[in-house]
């Protein structure tokens, strides 16, 4: 049967993307994004790579918003393809192709982990459906997050094979890709035992520190704005953004920013009306409530757990990025792996999208900011957003009820 093909999955994949990517080839006209990156960050990417021209380097001459994998990646990519003489078509297009082999490691994970949670059918039913949702292809052209769901589901791969040391390596490197990964260790925490849970933790936590802190030391009065810009910013597109009077996209400034260590941690927008701490507090309160109701120790459990976590984590967060779908997307698939599950992460998906870019692209006389008309429009959007990851945590909260140990798994 076709359907069950894997090479002809890959082949459609992989050649459906790159078709794509000739047929609509990033490049620059007058200043302006266009192609298939238009919308995305790569220009962003670009721009801060092209500094090594004149011997900048991240950390050491100028901050850096994201921990030192993506910065290494970007310059390489750079370099290799000819820098400004390369320009930024060579540029984009190389780094999209470099995503999308990620994203062909996603595309198999996902398999494996679907075969492994339930059956051989559904991994690949899971596989196809992955291929032929918009979020893995449009993300995979806009930013790096393709990279860090590779990080997150190698890792919960790992964890569900019993791979822990290397799980543990697995959640490091997606902490220096973006720091974020780190909250898996909940997952490890809560499924495995106390000895287990530290060692992976310790191993985690050293390789993250060695390379935080190297970070640090080269980086000098730029290092710590570096670690510290994504912690200061104002609150955006969240519901914490509603209340705050925040109507942007959570971008910070221009390139020339980078240059001044106090533009990291400069607040653009308003300040928050809800203390972090209080926040963190409610959403703590949820999470050790969480902890202590798992019944459902599973294989399925942990994946279950892992993926609450996440979620929690992004309704706590002051801010949105819509490139966070590429995370949630495979944890909504192999949790629900149903019609009900794909059509939630395509409504989630809908939402998003009418969000940004739709309605942010229609912000240019406003300097970038939701306004008049659009306000409302904007606010329904959230909402519904909010509700479907709320939707999400408690469908997960209750198969995390179910008693299951690991030897019914």
């Amino acid at each position: 049967m076709l359907h069950r093909d894997k090479r002809l999955l890959l082949y459609l994949f992989v050649a459906f993307r790159l078709m794509l990517l000739i047929a609509y080839q990033p490049f620059l006209l007058n200043g302006v994004e266009r192609g298939l990156t238009v919308f995305g960050d790569f220009q962003h990417y670009f721009n801060v790579a092209s500094l090594s021209s004149s011997g900048s380097l991240p950390y050491r001459d100028y901050w850096y918003e994201f921990p030192p994998v993506f910065p290494a990646i970007s310059l390489t990519v750079y370099t290799l393809t000819g820098g400004q003489a390369g320009g930024f078509t060579a540029y984009a297009t190389a780094l999209g192709l470099f995503m999308i082999i990620v994203d062909v490691g996603n595309l198999l994970l996902l398999q494996r982990l679907g075969t492994r949670l339930h059956k051989e059918e559904t991994g690949t039913t899971l596989a196809w459906t992955y291929a032929l949702l918009a979020v893995p292809l449009v993300f995979s052209m806009w930013t790096f997050e393709p990279l860090v769901c590779f990080f997150i589901l190698l890792a919960i791969t790992w964890l569900v094979e019993g791979q822990d040391n290397r799980a543990a390596v697995a959640i490091a490197l997606g902490a220096l890709t973006k720091l974020y990964p780190l909250i898996l260790l909940a997952g490890v925490w809560r499924m495995r035992k106390l000895a287990q849970a530290i060692r992976v933790t310790v191993i985690s936590g050293v390789i993250t520190a060695l390379g935080i802190t190297a970070m640090l030391l080269y980086g000098g009065k730029f290092g710590l704005p570096s670690l510290s810009a994504q912690f200061n910013k104002a609150s955006y597109q969240t519901v914490w953004a509603l209340i705050d009077g925040n109507y942007r996209t959570g971008n910070f400034g221009p390139i020339t920013d980078h240059f001044v260590p106090e533009k990291a941690t400069e607040l653009l927008g308003n300040p928050s009306r809800v203390p972090w701490w209080l926040r963190g507090l409610i959403f703590g309160a949820i999470g050790l409530f969480i902890y202590a109701r798992t019944r459902r120790f599973d294989e399925r459990g942990l994946v279950a757990f892992v993926s609450v976590t996440v979620i929690v984590f992004f309704l706590w967060s002051q801010g949105w990025s819509p490139q966070w779908q590429m995370v949630l997307v495979p944890l909504i698939l192999l949790n629900f792996p149903t019609r009900s599950g794909v059509l939630t992460a395509l409504m989630l998906s809908l939402v998003s999208f009418i969000e940004y870019p739709l309605l942010f692209m229609r912000t240019g006389d406003t300097g970038g900011a939701i306004s008049g008309a659009q306000l409302p429009i904007f606010a329904v959007l959230i909402a519904i957003r909010t509700l479907i990851l709320i939707g999400l945590a408690v469908g997960l909260y209750q198969l995390l009820r179910q008693e299951r140990r690991p030897s019914q798994a």
